[in-house]
């Protein structure tokens, strides 16, 4: 540990501005700032993250590297923060990455595999002390956050993809996109107490995308078939676990915004894009073009930051070159751009 928080001080200090990520006692402390995770693409073993300054816009690209001295690993397809810890799906690389949420440095990794058989896992949610991460191979491992360990593992449907936590339940989107065009249309509910699954709900064909509002109700996307069946999002009551509402509009991604989500839909062969706004509270969509993307190329995913009320639109470009975090106002305008990684897709912001 004293020889990578050596390597940390000496690359800091030779690299980075003062208003950078600070140094302490030879540690980072990461402050004022987010960290992006940029997948990178599949078999490449080329994820990386980027921190980006807010104080004065710089941008370091290889941040783990920097931090850890290691790369990072193959197709990025997760990140949240819980407990002082970051937490990184490696969907190629069938591992789990644990980050110092303080200074950036790499904790440990868990391996994700089934004997010899990968995991790939997808997406993570934290309950009650314990990380539930989805895994293609049709199960939810559960993973103590203290010891680091996996617990156990839920059997849900085929090829979970999201997961969230509404009314003491989790609630896991299977999309069975590895049968394509045979999908999975459920969502299933899990029982963390008993670490269970209680039942599944059917939604739709190839369920992605699942979020909670701040009432409690879980929206699921499911994509359809890519061509005649479109994508659509959908309402679940989460204390009876019945579907409440099938929206008609396209939607590909969501993000909460105060009592609103962001609903964005790229068309990745016709190259448009759009955010609309959508009350939770009425259940209708208040505008369908709510931000300004007249200098995005492909909206790949959505965050915003209540500390400083702005949206933050991760832009893929062509897949092929390093992306953007483009930053607008909550009023949907555009203030600045910062170049980061290939294919950014969440970040993780600091104050």
């Amino acid at each position: 540990m004293r020889l990578i928080n050596l390597f940390v001080l000496l690359v800091l200090l030779s690299s980075c501005k003062k208003d950078d990520p600070t140094v302490e006692d030879g540690n980072i402390i990461i402050s004022n700032g987010m960290i992006v995770l940029c997948e990178g693409l599949f078999q490449q073993n080329n994820s990386t993250l980027s921190w980006v300054n807010n104080s004065n816009g710089n941008v370091i690209n290889d941040y783990y590297l920097q931090t850890s001295g290691l790369q990072l690993g193959d197709t990025g397809n997760d990140m949240k923060i819980y407990g002082g810890k970051i937490y990184i799906a490696m969907n190629g690389s069938s591992t789990i990455e644990v980050l110092s949420a303080l200074t950036g440095v790499s904790i440990t990794q868990i391996p994700m595999f089934d004997g010899p058989i990968a995991k790939e896992p997808r997406s993570i949610a934290f309950y009650d002390g314990k990380a539930y991460v989805t895994c293609y191979d049709g199960y939810v491992d559960v993973i103590d956050t203290s010891s680091l360990e996996i617990e156990q593992r839920i059997q849900v449907g085929t090829n979970p993809e999201g997961i969230t936590v509404a009314n003491g339940k989790l609630f896991v989107a299977n999309s069975g996109g590895l049968n394509f065009p045979n999908v999975d249309s459920t969502v299933s509910v899990i029982n963390p107490i008993t670490s269970m699954e209680i039942m599944k709900i059917t939604v739709g064909l190839n369920p992605g995308s699942i979020i909670t509002d701040a009432q409690g109700d879980v929206y699921v996307i499911t994509r359809g078939d890519y061509a005649s069946i479109p994508s659509r999002m959908h309402r679940i009551n989460s204390a009876s676990n019945v579907v409440l509402d099938d929206f008609d509009f396209d939607a590909s991604s969501m993000s909460l915004m105060n009592s609103n989500l962001l609903v964005g839909y790229s068309d990745f062969v016709g190259g448009t894009n759009s955010i609309g706004l959508f009350n939770t509270i009425s259940e209708t969509m208040s505008a369908s073009d709510f931000v300004d993307l007249s200098n995005v190329q492909t909206v790949y995913g959505i965050e915003y930051n209540s500390s400083n009320d702005r949206i933050y639109i991760m832009d893929a470009m062509d897949f092929t070159t390093t992306g953007y975090v483009r930053t607008f106002s909550s009023a949907g305008l555009p203030l600045s751009d910062f170049h980061v990684g290939l294919n950014p897709s969440e970040i993780i912001f600091f104050d």
